[in-house]
């Protein structure tokens, strides 16, 4: 059981913790600071917080607040060009996993000439090498949902050619800092908490089943997996539990580490296609839509029985024998927390769109195909897909 595992990250992690920021030793002089197009960072007080620590620590700031969810290829762009311009040394990422993935890509691109897509995969991506460095990432974040402040990804849209694609992959975009405070996160709803939670389970699911899995993926894996059956409900139930909200936001770290010891699977491949197509469907809602499907497809191949068993367990149910028993855990989990009643239809998605869906997937994100523990069709996809509808 081979592995390869490479985390250069210092993570400061527990209530408090973005008090020691001023602390720490920075990657340069002046900053750029990521947050999202919306309140909360403002509101809850946490964005002058930061940069009051950050001017403790001597750095001097600039601040570019257009990240939307989902970001978009443009503002990634603009974010770049807005560092270069202000002759920024570094990035702070400042909120959800969807400021630190554009952050990290914004780091990624700042200093590159061309277009964005010169330098990402998928379908109508060039695939360039980098020609220039990339900027170092501090990565503060205030949700617990996608691990981003540990790896070395990001995941951006194109809504010119209908792609969501995770791109990065450098060495160099691992953040050198990540703040990991369970304070910063009780303003968040109870919903979107709940969304952000079943994102970071999905990750340890889909990397404990996959092809990629090893002795220490299946420790991060099953440890957030456990943290978040036994916490996520009480969280979204009182947002103040900061007994909960440590332990959710431990397992979302350990679910970041889960992507760099192993591979998410074609769940994720399969969400990024709905929320191309639909830019208001939150990714972790997404998810959950189709997830009971999607795993009750996998068992239905007896490919990895055990693993099923062993995930239900992990959920709580400890006196799972049958691989669907995996399946009701999931199903109970999203009842407590509120969630078990999405719907496709809601966000606009038809069910004629299912084989697009199922062929943007594969053509977008065909590496988590690969990791899947069983080769999937687009047919099979497309009816994880119709299935799933409602």
């Amino acid at each position: 059981m081979p592995y390869e595992f490479f985390n250069p990250t210092r993570v400061l992690f527990g209530p408090g913790q973005l008090n020691h920021l001023h602390a720490q030793t920075m990657p340069g002089k002046k900053a750029m600071v990521v947050i999202s197009n919306g309140k909360s960072t403002r509101e809850s007080g946490a964005l002058d917080r930061t940069l009051k620590q950050l001017s403790m620590a001597g750095v001097e700031t600039v601040l570019f607040d257009k990240v939307s969810a989902n970001p978009l290829k443009s503002t990634v762009e603009e974010g770049g060009r807005f560092a270069k311009n202000n002759n920024c040394d570094f990035i702070v990422a400042l909120g959800g996993g969807s400021v630190m993935d554009a952050a990290k890509i914004m780091a990624m691109y700042a200093l590159q000439p061309g277009d964005l897509w010169d330098y990402v995969a998928g379908s109508t991506g060039k695939m360039q090498p980098l020609v220039n460095p990339t900027l170092p990432v501090i990565a503060i974040t205030t949700t617990a949902g996608t691990g981003s402040e540990v790896d070395q990804w990001g995941v951006v849209t194109n809504p010119e050619t209908n792609e969501k694609i995770g791109c990065g992959g450098q060495d160099s975009l691992f953040p050198v800092l990540a703040i990991v405070d369970p304070e910063l996160m009780v303003t968040v709803p109870p919903k979107f908490t709940a969304y952000q939670g079943f994102d970071a389970l999905f990750h340890s699911t889909e990397g404990y089943i996959s092809k990629a899995n090893s002795l220490m993926s299946d420790m991060v894996q099953l440890a957030a997996i456990e943290n978040i059956g036994k916490y996520l409900a009480r969280a979204v139930k009182d947002g103040n539990d900061l007994e909960a909200r440590e332990h959710i936001a431990f397992a979302n770290t350990m679910s970041g580490y889960s992507m760099v010891a192993g591979a998410c699977t074609s769940e994720h491949a399969m969400e990024h296609a709905m929320s191309a197509y639909h830019q208001s469907l939150p990714h972790g809602a997404g998810l959950i839509m189709i997830s009971k499907e999607y795993y009750t497809h996998f068992i239905n191949k007896h490919c990895c029985d055990q693993r099923f068993i062993r995930m239900a367990q992990a959920l709580g149910k400890t006196d799972a024998m049958d691989p669907m028993d995996f399946v009701t855990a999931l199903a109970d989990l999203q009842e407590a927390c509120g969630v078990s009643d999405l719907k496709m239809s809601d966000y606009g998605i038809a069910k004629e769109e299912c084989m697009t869906l199922a062929k943007n997937a594969r053509a977008t994100m065909g590496g988590l195909f690969a990791a899947d523990p069983v080769p999937m069709s687009e047919e099979e996809c497309a009816a994880i897909f119709e299935k799933a509808y409602k």
